[in-house]
């Protein structure tokens, strides 16, 4: 078959850092997906918090068969809502508060009102607020544009209320989210819709999952262990070929709370995402760029990848140009060596889904330039260093291999995305390209920072010899390679086996004796 990859007919490799998307009614028909990829999505995002199930089993449908067509490895990412606070129903244009107000939060209020002194009731989704918040405390409403300090709290069985005074005022319409930055909430991981999500993120063979409102690791435990009962359960599931893991967990930091806890929390990961929308709410906006930060480096010891989300070119869901400030923030994220960045209204509804794609990948390749002129250095994560690992510590003599011969690219074998991830994680100076025969693992690399995914099945004699005939063939189909150039090859025996990969060889383009060519016997 021929191998399933980025296409690419010049000379100028894939960005480092992955571009994640959101689909949406602006982005959902086949064609537009085709736009997005043109423009260098890597992975798609499914926001369980809007739509239904069978909405987004057509857009799985629609993203898989966009990869098909192109032969591009495209990873889909589920993100469940979590236990999200909301208003209840309001009826109209909504109700204007103003500085001074005073509003109650009422258990069993079926629509919001304004009584005859002037006092707005409104009702929640999730009344245990009302037991939960302490006078004194912030509640703030739309994503922080009306902020409130609670006043007094009627805890009564059936007439509890919690009331508020208002201090910055605004509008309030249904299902606007409530913030508690100061109240620790006691809720459950995994709403009954979480649940129904997670069965049909494994039933649709999702390739990373993404957890809401994060506090601690055994959440992410939880969950885990959720996936693994549910995947043993699906006859479809390949254990062999999914190399004993489940769905990949993303988990997402957007509380105070898991700031605390940041170190297990990672740990327990599979990957990370700084969800900046609710983290900026809930915590002093000031603190939320040093949280960014924290959290990226954090990930970088752990050798776990890192997504930035939120706001990241919001101008641009209306207009064609993101601000000076906005291209600042998605190169910072760059310079911080993120593993991917994320766009959500810009594309699930905003005019203009494939400019912004274009837009942020511009971005990334200049700041990317910017950063290959400063001295690198192999920094191999904490976690790499404490395992102990044949695959990671020739990962980490990559680093020097590449670096000493000026190597053009790494290519390795990579079956289930050890290697890939590795080399990713100790920031290999040159593109990474990984070879596999599983669809599941070219979908699931298509997230690591700098490693372009190829999926191809072995050569059918297994030899070493072989696959670098087909690693110098493939390279220079796309023009990435020229006669004379250094590409470091790493595998193991027999190639498709998610077995260690353990030796190491050096490929110059164009010389017939060199890479695995005398490897085998």
């Amino acid at each position: 078959m021929e191998p399933e990859t980025l296409l690419a007919g010049a000379a100028e490799f894939p960005v480092r850092t992955k571009i994640v998307a959101t689909v949406g009614p602006a982005s959902e028909s086949q064609e537009a997906l085709h736009r997005l990829v043109d423009a260098g999505v890597n992975v798609f995002r499914l926001n369980f918090s809007h739509g239904t199930l069978d909405e987004h089993a057509e857009r799985v449908r629609r993203i898989r068969a966009v990869a098909a067509e192109r032969r591009t490895p495209l990873g889909i990412l589920g993100d469940l809502q979590g236990p999200k606070i909301r208003i209840g129903k309001v009826s109209g244009d909504g109700i204007m508060l103003e500085a001074g107000q005073e509003v109650i939060i009422r258990r069993g209020v079926p629509e919001a009102f304004v009584a005859d002194d002037g006092v707005a009731v409104f009702g929640t989704t999730f009344e245990a607020i009302i037991d939960a918040v302490d006078p004194g405390q912030r509640v703030l409403i739309n994503d922080g544009a009306i902020r409130m300090l609670a006043i007094e709290c009627e805890r009564a069985a059936e007439a509890g209320e919690l009331r508020c005074r208002v201090t910055v005022g605004g509008l309030v319409t249904s299902a606007k989210g409530i913030n508690l930055p100061e109240t620790d909430l006691k809720t459950e991981t995994l709403s009954k819709k979480d649940l129904a999500c997670v069965e049909f993120a494994v039933e649709h063979h999702f390739d990373f999952l993404a957890l809401s409102f994060v506090r601690a690791a055994e959440e992410i435990r939880e969950l885990k262990t959720l996936l693994r009962g549910m995947c043993s359960a699906d006859a479809s599931y390949d254990e062999r070929e999914a190399g004993g893991a489940t769905i990949p967990v993303v988990s997402k930091i957007e509380r105070p709370q898991a700031l605390e806890n940041l170190e297990s929390i990672v740990d327990a990961s599979d990957a990370v995402m700084v969800a900046r929308g609710d983290l900026g709410v809930e915590m002093d906006i000031a603190r939320t760029p040093s949280a960014q930060k924290r959290i990226i480096e954090t990930c970088k010891r752990w050798g776990k990848p890192c997504i930035v989300a939120t706001q990241m070119l919001e101008t641009m869901v209306e207009s064609t140009m993101p601000t000076r400030a906005e291209a600042s923030d998605v190169a910072n994220a760059i310079f911080d060596r993120a593993d991917a960045v994320m766009l959500s209204a810009e594309t699930a509804t905003g005019k203009h889904p494939d400019l912004v794609v274009e837009t942020m990948r511009r971005i990334i390749r200049e700041s990317e330039r910017y950063l290959a002129s400063k001295a690198n250095r192999a920094t191999p994560p904490d976690e790499l260093q404490r395992l102990r690992d044949v695959e990671a510590a020739i990962a980490h003599g990559a680093w020097h291999v590449v670096q000493d011969l000026g190597a053009k690219l790494a290519v390795c074998w990579s079956q289930v995305g050890r290697m890939a991830r590795y080399l990713s994680q100790n920031d290999i100076p040159a593109p990474i390209v990984a070879f596999s025969s599983s669809k599941l693992w070219a979908r699931r690399m298509a997230l690591l920072s700098n490693v372009t995914p190829v999926r191809n099945p072995p050569p059918e004699t297994g030899r070493l010899s072989d696959w670098t005939d087909l690693v110098e063939e493939f390279l220079r189909e796309r023009n990435w390679v020229s006669d004379g150039d250094i590409v470091v090859l790493l595998a193991g025996k027999p190639l498709g086996d998610p077995r260690a990969v353990n030796t190491i060889a050096v490929l110059r383009i164009g010389e017939a004796t060199s890479g695995f060519r005398t490897h085998d016997s």
